[in-house]
């Protein structure tokens, strides 16, 4: 279950995306989560989802990679789509006891559930394809405007920095921990939802503190360093935009442009739209 958990990690290649700038990248997934919350039809999940499979072409990442990452979310997905299911009011298809399964309700669980795992998705690319280095500088970047106002930009891109980094030191530390309490005879798995949380403590009790041991080693590796923050401090790759990114802007704003104009027909066209 651990080693399914890919949100948050780098996966190596050799990709057009890979090679565009970060801050591209960054705009682009802000834009594509915006996106998907523009629309309620079939036609603008045709649009994400066929916007969302050119992306996965091109980053040559494998597809079962990225799915494997939904594993780690599919109680909340399960949750979510339940939810919407029996409690939305509207035109009942199915009576279950006191449990009604509506049009409205069927029509929001799939919607939604599929926005969710758009969502997952489209964000797991943007570190995918961009180290922890490259999101740090991109971020500093884009947010260079708000030191005018005394904001610590440089400090926040690097606690982002920093924890994207430890995403896969603990998962690998969490699966060693379990591995080894397995082998003194803990059970994980079994049991009810009570059993199962007492069982996590001997897991959670050394995963703790060895976070803490690393967050201080490394705390104490940039004192004596003399790490002063980001103040007159250069970058040895400073961005540039390229063609490739000005390509890839263009792109981009035709398909954010092209989910507007579904979600204004979808206002304006009622017919247009397959709604609830």
């Amino acid at each position: 279950m651990i080693r399914d958990i890919t949100i948050g990690q780098y996966y190596p290649a050799d990709s057009v995306l890979h090679h565009l700038d970060p801050r591209l990248k960054l705009n682009g997934t802000l834009l594509f989560i915006i996106s998907i919350f523009l629309f309620d039809t079939f036609y603008g999940y045709l649009a994400v989802t066929i916007f969302l499979l050119t992306v996965i072409k091109l980053s040559k990442v494998p597809l079962k990679y990225v799915l494997r990452g939904l594993k780690a979310v599919i109680v909340i997905l399960i949750f979510t789509m339940t939810f919407n299911l029996f409690l939305t009011q509207g035109d009942v298809l199915v009576r279950l006891g006191f449990l009604r399964i509506t049009k409205q309700g069927l029509h929001s669980a799939l919607f939604n559930g599929l926005r969710l795992i758009y969502l997952i998705m489209g964000s797991s690319f943007m570190t995918f394809t961009t180290t922890p280095n490259q999101l740090t500088d991109g971020m500093e970047r884009l947010l260079r405007p708000l030191r005018h106002i005394k904001v610590p930009v440089h400090e926040i891109a690097m606690m982002m920095s920093i924890a994207l980094r430890f995403i896969p030191i603990l998962l690998e530390e969490t699966d060693k921990i379990m591995k080894a309490q397995m082998a003194r005879g803990a059970d994980f798995e079994s049991g009810g939802v009570i059993k199962r949380a007492k069982g996590l403590v001997p897991l959670l009790v050394p995963l703790f503190v060895s976070a803490f041991r690393r967050a201080n080693d490394l705390a104490m590796a940039m004192e004596a360093r003399c790490y002063r923050g980001g103040e007159g401090r250069t970058k040895m790759k400073p961005l540039k935009y390229s063609r490739k990114d000005a390509v890839a802007y263009l792109v981009l704003f035709m398909y954010f442009a092209a989910v507007v104009v579904i979600s204004i027909y979808e206002k304006h066209f009622p017919y247009f739209a397959f709604r609830r």
